[in-house]
């Protein structure tokens, strides 16, 4: 089963990477998950503090703000999309994350209409 993991930072440094990472645990992380066969696919995003957020009310007016979110510190960093056999699988992965240090992972299945 394929499972969405998204890399939440609970911070950013100046450069917008997670502080308590090195670009070697990301590297060591990435080699793993290739290595175990489980890599569907995965990117990081580019500066963790840029980003634009698109809302489109009921009477169809578009609403552009600078930033991720409104009212948090929490950044998307990036994410991964594994292929392991059950949940329990798919949270030691999430566990091992250097992005699961300082900040936190989100696992989801991925919906599979075709099932």
């Amino acid at each position: 089963m394929k499972y969405l993991m998204l890399i939440i930072a609970g911070s950013a440094d100046e450069q917008g990477g997670a502080p308590a990472c090195t670009v070697e645990d990301w590297m060591t992380y990435d080699k793993e998950v290739k290595e175990a066969g489980i890599f569907v696919s995965g990117e990081s995003l580019a500066d963790l503090v840029t980003a634009t957020t698109v809302r489109v009310g009921a009477d169809g007016t578009r609403t552009v703000t600078d930033g991720p979110y409104a009212e948090t510190r929490e950044l998307l960093g990036g994410f991964y999309v594994i292929d392991v056999p059950d949940l329990d699988v798919a949270l030691d992965w999430a566990a091992r994350c250097p992005g699961a240090r300082d900040g936190a992972m989100v696992v989801r299945p991925v919906a599979d209409f075709g099932a």
